[in-house]
């Protein structure tokens, strides 16, 4: 049976990704930030199958720890601080966990065992403000947030402890992916929430920033199979994940009230505090390396994603009204 130790479990990929490797028959061991509430929400029904221990990608000596205890065979760091908007207001914290993170994780395998597989969590937020459309893996970088400088960084570190010292460490350009499982400060779940608001009557506007902003947003359940498929290759490597298709805020605001028979003009307000200081415009993937080499593909649409999101927040605030 194998072993795989995932960063950030609490998370939305982590959650997903923990459900699909114990599908798959791994013992899945999950490292989490010590606080004093827990925030177990995502893998609360998981809890009984997998272990979860105590780490921080601040702390060297706490990640070699976990690996000299748990033996794993593949790592996947989810971890980050990874709300783009924190990341303006909190830089430094940005780059010491979601830059700095992944070369301290990376060094305790190098230290540790050099077989050990190894997953970094990039983002299509490193292209910023594009270079070309679509962007696949050669598409150069220009991310246009602390969180995007920061996730270069990871980026470039990965593939340089691959090339230097001949590491198993591949990296997924992961575009925007939503569930019921994403978190409230996220724009698809704050358009969700609030529609399920607005339908019940809990409030009656729904502000939000740029609704011309446009992205390839895809499922997350259907993410993390290629975060998987990635580490099963003969050849670490990078690629791109997404579904080739870029929708705007506007049209998941049209989807999403639609779907409790609501027209999102009477209740959407665009409020300009929701704008970022350097906005991306327009991010959408060219997946055909992964689609080729992995044999991976979404399987989610975008309108079913919205769905399925809306029913849930519904179900959720319906039970607790």
């Amino acid at each position: 049976m194998p072993t795989a130790l995932i960063t950030g479990i609490t998370g939305q990929d982590g959650s997903y990704l923990a459900e699909f490797l114990l599908s798959k028959g791994y013992q899945v061991v999950g490292m989490a930030r010590r606080s004093s509430t827990l925030t177990y929400e995502r893998i609360d029904h998981l809890l009984d199958d997998i272990t979860v221990v105590q780490g921080d990608l601040h702390d060297q000596s706490s990640l070699l720890s976990t690996l000299e205890e748990y033996n794993p065979d593949e790592v996947y760091n989810l971890a980050a601080q990874s709300f783009v908007p924190t990341s303006w207001s909190q830089a430094v914290l940005t780059g010491e966990v979601t830059a700095l993170g992944v070369t301290r994780l990376l060094e305790a395998i190098r230290l540790y065992n050099k077989k050990i597989r190894f997953y970094q969590a990039s983002s299509s937020e490193m292209f910023g403000k594009v270079l070309e459309v679509p962007q696949r893996e050669s598409t150069p970088f220009y991310p246009r947030s602390p969180y995007g400088v920061a996730k270069v960084y990871g980026h470039w570190i990965t593939i340089n402890y691959r090339e230097s010292y001949g590491l198993y460490a591949a990296s997924g350009i992961l575009f925007n992916h939503e569930s019921p499982r994403r978190g409230m400060e996220f724009v698809t779940r704050k358009i969700t929430d609030g529609v399920a608001r607005i339908k019940l009557e809990m409030t009656n506007e729904l502000r939000l920033g740029n609704l011309e902003s446009r992205r390839d947003w895809g499922f997350a359940g259907d993410y993390v199979k290629a975060m998987w498929m990635m580490l099963q290759q003969d050849e670490p490597d990078n690629f791109v994940i997404g579904t080739g298709e870029t929708h705007a805020v506007r049209e998941f605001c049209e989807i999403a009230f639609g779907r409790v028979g609501l027209d999102y003009r009477d209740y959407v307000v665009q409020d300009p505090r929701f704008y970022r200081p350097a906005e991306v415009d327009l991010l959408v993937s060219d997946p055909s390396k992964a689609r080729a080499k992995l044999g991976w593909q979404p399987e989610v649409s975008f309108h079913q994603l919205v769905e399925m999101m809306v029913d849930a927040d519904m179900e959720r605030l319906s039970n607790s009204h």
